[in-house]
Parts: structure tokens; sequence; C-alpha cells
């Protein structure tokens, strides 16, 4: 098979990149893969591809800036797309040229913007594979109707959820597309696994404000309180920086809570704790929480849609505590530094439940859903879904009534702000 994956930028940093490059290494071990990426702005990316993955990219930044096609606004790339800013008619023409010519069996799509490209765009003889990384349910209403009106024409969606394939099989309209969640796959590690007894607790992400680091250094301020001996270390940045930082002050951890700044791979500091945590309001996924499980960390997660639900076995290999509760995050928190066998086993468990996210079944689904894709295609045949007959219609378009409502809504909205300037 030959297969091409369509990125955003893949010289950046993000959840989207790590699991493309890590899908793509995989794949390759057995198939012809290439990365395209719309844009890039660095010599070289942040992460090293696998020696046997093409990479290049169709707008240069270093070079087209400036370009007098890039300074107005795409066309085809949906204005609702959280993107859309750094989209233009130099993309939609160098992505739509880059479709025409593709070659591959299989085109896969890495966000809902690129998505629609791939669905209008791609040859019939090409297969269409979107990929979701966020959740229909955090698109806007304009997006879901952009969506629903292109993602029609897709072959396959992915979502890295069970709960999201859910919500786009009850509240889309897709016939003949297979919907089906795909989750993010983790390296097998090439370190020793974490043993328990370091007295660190780690944390990655980007500081941002939903991902609530506060709340994480909050609770950690009662784990200092009665094991002074433990520190708490964050790795990443972002804008909440400065504010995390007067936080930790305040609160007078300065003696156990650490910004770390950013390290990739993180790998190497995973194996230095012992539990792992992320307090997330909102997480599709939750690349942090497999990396930390594969290196052997029990976790520590809120109980926010969708991701954690689904990675962690609460009691068994982490603990699942209520969003924005920093009481119950910290007493989670307490328990497993207060009982080191508690501690051991939990990480032990985790090491094995999190193997199901390790390249080998992941890429195993992939190639499933990218033959049945093919062969279905090959036979006259636009996918093989069932997607639940009259009743899923009748919800699907009670949705999509709703979405079109609120978006005419913030379209006027807008539109009278203006008036007022």
């Amino acid at each position: 098979m030959k297969i091409s994956f369509l990125i955003h930028n893949a010289y950046g940093i993000g959840g989207t990149i790590t699991t493309t490059f890590n899908l793509a290494a995989a794949l390759a071990e057995r198939h012809d893969v290439e990365i395209v990426s719309v844009l890039r702005h660095r010599e070289h990316p942040n992460l090293t591809p696998h020696p046997g993955v093409r990479l290049r990219a169709l707008v240069d930044l270093r070079k087209e800036k400036d370009h007098p096609l890039h300074g107005r606004p795409a066309k085809v790339f949906p204005a609702a797309e959280y993107r859309h800013h750094q989209y233009s008619e130099l993309t939609d023409q160098r992505i739509a040229e880059c479709l025409a010519d593709i070659d591959a069996d299989v085109v896969v799509g890495t966000r809902p913007g690129l998505n629609v490209h791939l669905a209008l765009q791609a040859p019939e003889r090409v297969v269409r594979v979107g990929q979701e990384h966020l959740t229909l349910d955090n698109h806007p209403p304009a997006l879901r109707t952009a969506l629903r009106r292109a993602y029609r024409r897709l072959d396959v969606l992915t979502t890295v959820t069970e709960a999201d394939a859910g919500s786009y099989r009850r509240k889309m309209r897709l016939p003949g597309v297979r919907v089906e969640a795909l989750p993010n796959s983790v390296p097998d590690p090439t370190l020793p696994i974490a043993d328990g007894t370091a007295k660190v607790v780690v944390a990655a992400g980007r500081l941002v404000p939903v991902k609530r680091f506060d709340l994480i250094i909050e609770a950690f301020a009662r784990v200092a309180a009665e094991h002074p001996d433990w520190q708490l270390r964050i790795y990443g940045k972002g804008e909440e920086q400065d504010r995390l930082r007067a936080l930790i002050e305040s609160l007078g951890l300065w003696n156990n809570v650490f910004l770390m700044g950013a390290a990739i791979p993180m790998e190497a500091e995973w194996v230095k704790g012992s539990i792992g945590v992320a307090a997330s309001n909102f997480e599709p996924f939750g690349m942090t929480l497999v990396e930390a499980m594969r290196c052997g960390l029990p976790f520590v997660s809120t109980d926010c849609p969708y991701g954690p639900g689904e990675i962690i076995k609460d009691g068994e290999d982490g603990r699942l505590v209520p969003v924005g509760d920093s009481a119950a995050f910290a007493a989670a928190l307490l328990d497993l530094v207060r009982d080191d066998e508690r501690r051991r086993r939990m990480g032990e468990a985790a090491v094995a439940n999190a193997h199901r996210f390790a390249p080998g079944p992941v890429v195993a689904h992939a190639e499933r859903l990218f033959q049945d894709a093919i062969e279905a295609r090959g036979g006259g045949r636009r996918g093989t879904a069932e997607y639940g007959g009259r009743q899923h219609t009748l919800v699907s378009r009670g949705h999509a009534a709703r979405d079109l409502a609120r978006a005419a809504a913030s379209n006027a909205l807008r539109t009278v702000r203006k008036g007022r300037r």
C-alpha cells in the first residue's frame, strides 16, 4: 500500500504531529509512506521522521510568507476551522495540485480543514480517510455544518475515542462512510521502565488554561505539606507559564514544584518519576497518559471528555477524579504517594494495560481499515458501515438543524457588533 498523510505543519510541536509521525513510522515497516506538510517554517522538524518515511512541504513560509496569494483568505479550507487564518489562496492551490497528482492508494487527512480538502478534491481512485484528533462537540456549529456537507465524500472517518465515534454516528448523517475509533499509538519504551521508588510526580503538556496545571499545583501543595521530600515536575511551554510560576511562589512551593520547559521526547523524563498527572477540563485523547503508563507510571487524571476514561482503569492502573475538584485530585495523589506497594502494583498494571496503544495493535487496526476501504472502492462500494437506519437519520437531522440555527445566530451577532464599531 502507498499511504500519504496530509498534515498542517510537520515542523512544529503537538499531539497530532507526534501521533502522525508514530503511525507513519510503524506503517513504513511494510508500506510506502509519506507525510505531506502543508506549511513549513524551519529547516528541520522537531521530531525525526522514520528513515522510511518521506517528508515534503507544500508552502515554505521561510520563502513564501509574502507571496501575493498567501495574503488572500482560503476559500476551500473552512472559515470556521481554528487554523483558517493560517491558510490562504496559496494553500488552497498547492493542496489541490498535490491531491490532483497524488499516486497514493490511501490519503489520510489529520484535521477538519484538511479533511474537507481531501473529501472535495482527492481523485475518485484514492481512498479518503479523515482523522479527527479533537471531538465533534468541540467544533463550533458553523464548522459542524461544513463538515456534514463534506464528510459524506470520505470513505473512512476515524476518531481517537469510542465516545467520539458514537457522537459522529448519532449526530451526523454520513451514509456509506465507515466511522470507527482508531486510538493514537505510542512507541515501545527504549529505556528501563520506572520502578516507583522516585519521589517525583510528572506532568507534561502545553501550558494553557484548559490543561489546568494550576489545579495540579494547588493539589500538590497538600502533598508537599505532608511529604516535603516529593517533587512535582511540569514539562511544557505556553501562555500560562508566568501565572503558574507566580502561583508556585505564592504557595511557597519553590523547593517542590519545577517548571522544566519543553522536553522532546518525554520518555527519559517519565521514567524519572513514579506518578503521572493531568487535570484537563477537556482531553480528546491523552497522549501524555499513554506515554507515562507505557513507562511504568500509574496516572491520576480528571475524568474529562473523552480520552482519560477510555485509557485509565480507575483503581487498577490509575485514578480518575471529577473535573475541577482540587481536593479530590489531592486525595487521589496522596493515596499513591503514601502507599509504595500500591504505587508499584499500579505501575505494573499501567504497563500491561497500555500495551493496547503500542504500534502493533494500532497499526494492525489501521491496515484493516485501509485495506477494507480499498477493496470496497475496487468493488464499487463506498464503505461498509451500517449507519443505524431511520432513527439515526432523524437524530442527525435534529442536530444539523440546531447547528444551522446556532451558526446563523453567531453570524448575526458578529454583524451587529461590526455595526457598532
